[in-house]
C-alpha cells in the first residue's frame, strides 16, 4: 500500500456497538459487576470514547439498568433491545442488525463502520483502536477485522472427551501416530479470537447475510484476557492492581467515582 492510496481514503461515519445482555447465566449481573472498582462494561465504554475515529458509542442492553449505568459513563442507549434479541442463543447478528434496523427507522441513516467491542474483553489500549480501523480502512478488499492473540499450543495438540470417557483428538484423520504428541512447532501457529476489536462494513453486511464476509482481515493482539468465569475476574483485578497503569484505568480513577461492590 503506497502513500498515495492512503490518501484517497474518504472520511468514514463510525459508531461502536457494544451489546450488553442482562441475564447471564455463568456470572450474574457479568457485564456490569465491579472489576477493580468500575462496572465491566465502562472500560470498553472508555475506550472507545478514547478512540478519536470512533464518532458515536451505542450499548446495545435489554436492561434499564444496564442502559442508566452505561450513560453514567458516557454512551448512548436510545433503545433497549427486544427480548427476542436477548436470550442465550442470540447471536451476534441479531445484535447488529437489530442495530441497523433502528438507524434506519429513526436516523435515516447507518454507520459504514460497526466497531464491535464485546464488554467481555475489558483491558483495550485505544490507540489499538486506531490502529485496527486505519489498518481495515485501508485495504479495499478487506470485508471486515478480527482481532485474536496467539495460543500456546495448536489444536493438535488438544483433547476432547469421547462417548467411553476417554481422550480423543481432534483431528482422527490425521495419518501420523499420536500426532498430539508431536512438537507444537510442527503445526500452524493457531490464533484464539478475542473479542479485543471487531469492525463491520455495513456495505458487507447489506449485501448477504454474513456478517465478516469471505475476506476478514487479521488484527493480532497482545495476548488479553476474557471474562467468562469468577476466576478470570479475580485473575484481571489483580493484574489491575499490580500494574495500575492502564491507560483506562488511570482515565476512569481520574474521572469517576469507584463503585460499590
Amino acid at each position: 500500500m503506497n502513500s498515495q492510496e492512503l490518501e484517497t481514503v474518504q472520511p468514514q461515519k463510525i459508531s461502536a456497538l457494544i451489546p450488553a445482555r442482562d441475564g447471564s447465566k455463568g456470572i450474574k449481573g457479568k457485564n456490569i459487576r465491579s472489576l477493580a472498582g468500575y462496572p465491566m462494561i465502562a472500560y470498553s465504554i472508555i475506550a472507545a470514547k478514547l478512540c478519536s475515529e470512533i464518532g458515536q458509542v451505542v450499548v446495545s442492553t435489554n436492561s434499564q439498568h444496564y442502559a442508566e449505568i452505561s450513560m453514567n459513563y458516557g454512551a448512548e442507549v436510545p433503545f433497549l433491545r427486544p427480548s427476542k434479541y436477548s436470550q442465550d442463543t442470540s447471536e451476534d447478528s441479531d445484535v447488529v442488525l437489530h442495530y441497523l434496523n433502528w438507524c434506519r427507522a429513526n436516523l435515516h441513516t447507518i454507520p459504514d463502520l460497526i466497531i464491535y467491542l464485546r464488554p467481555t474483553t475489558p483491558l483495550r489500549d485505544p490507540m489499538e483502536l486506531s490502529n485496527a480501523i486505519f489498518k481495515l480502512q485501508n485495504d479495499k478488499g478487506a470485508t471486515s477485522l478480527r482481532s485474536a492473540h496467539e495460543l500456546s499450543e495448536p489444536p493438535q495438540k488438544m483433547f476432547k472427551l469421547n462417548a467411553e470417557g476417554n481422550w480423543e483428538g481432534f483431528f482422527p484423520d490425521d495419518p501420523r501416530t499420536e500426532y498430539f504428541n508431536l512438537p507444537r512447532q510442527l503445526f500452524p501457529t493457531a490464533y484464539h479470537p478475542n473479542g479485543y476489536i471487531d469492525i463491520l462494513k455495513t456495505s458487507v453486511l447489506e449485501s448477504g447475510n454474513a456478517l465478516f464476509g469471505d475476506q476478514i482481515m487479521a488484527y493480532i493482539t497482545p495476548n488479553t484476557v476474557e471474562i467468562d468465569l469468577l476466576e478470570d475476574f479475580e485473575f484481571l483485578e489483580y493484574k489491575i492492581h499490580r500494574c495500575n497503569n492502564h491507560v483506562l484505568t488511570r482515565y476512569l480513577m481520574k474521572n469517576y467515582k469507584p463503585c460499590s461492590k
